[in-house]
């Protein structure tokens, strides 16, 4: 047993019960690879689990009791969420509070988990989700009902701690590097009479990962004139106009990577309208047309300009395969940790070398992973504030090695839905989330 990991009531874990499972946050290109680990390997421990259960529209389908029979998928469909994005569940953005504050939440939990015998928990998410699987393993102590709680990582900001890389991060750092690559390719052949810069909006409210993998765009075979604007790095506009200006005259043209968490010197959001989701955030999109406007404005140079948005977080046409294999072993990981009686920890990626990349398996206890964020560390950005460094490729370009296509037909990508029978409800009371 790790540091920090609780084991709960394994006398009353040895005999059969059944598994809750649900996707959370925004979603990803593998993390239905995820949830096939997670439901592949607790098939394999029939003797241990009997259901899984899974929530529609992640949390919000345990408090209202609309669960969904995954028994009632087939091997095959199961199978095909390896190679198949979004959230084949429903996945939603809602954090419950602490039990001193809203205990009716947790009362509700205890009730829907004990009139359906769910004594595992796997929740699939980020930061925020990792807060809320913590919450939940802790039912054991404070409410006393017999839970596991083990949460699966998954977020394209890839800004968990003790983990080598989040299931998301890989993929769409592959789509990102892919895309700026291809964009500035065509920049450059129309640049003597037309388009000079352009603009490339990607994901990264207060880490730069995203944004750094733009830089892979360009190496020795391939080099491109492209400038990167970190969320770790307060945007200055002179210094970034000054840069374009002299990558332009020396090239012709030049390419900037933009993360929507960049601030400016008054630490405020370039791209913040004042909104928030329902975690509380704010509410980003919108920097690209804004470092665009500069350029015109500064430099009189005509641009084009364009949002990542959810294309880099669904682009399973073109997901890294390392990212694929390692969201799926994660997944089967927290089944086999729970079946140890391991309850609030994570299962994690551990580097083991960089060439050739080889990784494995580890395990971080919750209390050190929940609202905390991982950002780029300062020997990753150069010193200019405008690229990666060797160390931070280093780190980057195992993570986008492979491909892992999905199967198509008519020239389009197959991709499965579930049938999302739906478990009849037990309890005669309604809840109503707010």
């Amino acid at each position: 047993m790790g540091p920090g990991n609780i084991r709960t009531g394994e006398g009353d874990m040895a005999k059969k019960a059944n598994a809750f499972y649900a996707q959370s946050g925004g979603v990803t290109a593998v993390i239905n690879a995820s949830a096939c680990g997670v439901l592949e390997e607790a098939r394999s421990q029939k003797d241990r689990i009997g259901k899984v259960y899974a929530g529609r529209n992640g949390i919000i389908g345990a408090l209202t009791e609309d669960l969904i029979d995954t028994s009632k998928e087939s091997a095959k469909a199961i199978a095909a969420l390896r190679h198949t994005p979004s959230g084949a569940f429903g996945s939603a953005r809602y954090k419950l509070k602490g039990l001193d504050v809203n205990k009716a939440e947790y009362e509700r939990l205890i009730e829907v988990f004990a009139a359906h015998d769910i004594k595992y928990f796997f929740y699939n998410g980020g930061g925020d989700s990792a807060d809320t699987c913590l919450k939940v393993s802790q039912i054991s102590q404070s409410l006393g009902y017999p839970i596991q709680a083990v949460h699966v990582p998954k977020t394209v900001d890839n800004d968990l701690p003790l983990t080598d890389v989040c299931p998301g991060f890989g993929s769409v750092a592959k789509y990102v590097a892919i895309s700026t690559r291809e964009a500035s390719f065509d920049v450059a052949s129309m640049a003597k009479t037309s388009t000079k810069v352009f603009v490339m909006e990607v994901m990264g409210r207060h880490a730069g990962w995203i944004a750094a993998a733009g830089g892979l765009a360009s190496d020795e075979d391939t080099p491109i004139p492209l400038v990167i604007l970190f969320p770790e790095v307060t945007f200055d506009r002179e210094k970034f106009l000054a840069r374009v200006d002299s990558l332009v005259k020396e090239h012709g043209y030049c390419s900037v990577v933009v993360s929507e968490g960049v601030k400016g010197p008054d630490g405020k959001f370039l791209a913040d309208q004042g909104l928030r989701d329902a975690f509380g955030h704010a509410q980003l999109g919108g920097v690209g047309p804004v470092i665009a406007s500069m350029v015109k404005e500064g430099l009189g140079l005509k641009y084009h300009w364009a949002v990542a948005d959810y294309l880099q977080r669904a682009a399973r046409h073109i997901a890294s395969k390392t990212d694929v294999d390692q969201a799926y072993e994660l997944g089967r990981a927290a089944v086999k940790f729970a079946l140890k009686g391991h309850n609030a920890v994570m299962p994690t990626i551990e580097r083991i070398s960089d060439k050739p990349y080889r990784w494995k398996i580890g395990m971080a206890p919750l209390s050190k992973v929940a609202n905390v964020e991982r950002m780029m560390p300062k020997n990753f950005i150069t010193k200019d504030g405008f690229g990666i460094t060797e160390k931070c490729r280093t780190y980057l370009q195992p993570l986008i090695q492979g491909e892992d296509y999905p199967p198509y037909k008519h020239g389009m990508p197959q991709y499965v839905r579930m049938k999302g029978v739906a478990v009849p409800k037990k309890l005669n009371t309604e809840f109503v989330v707010k």
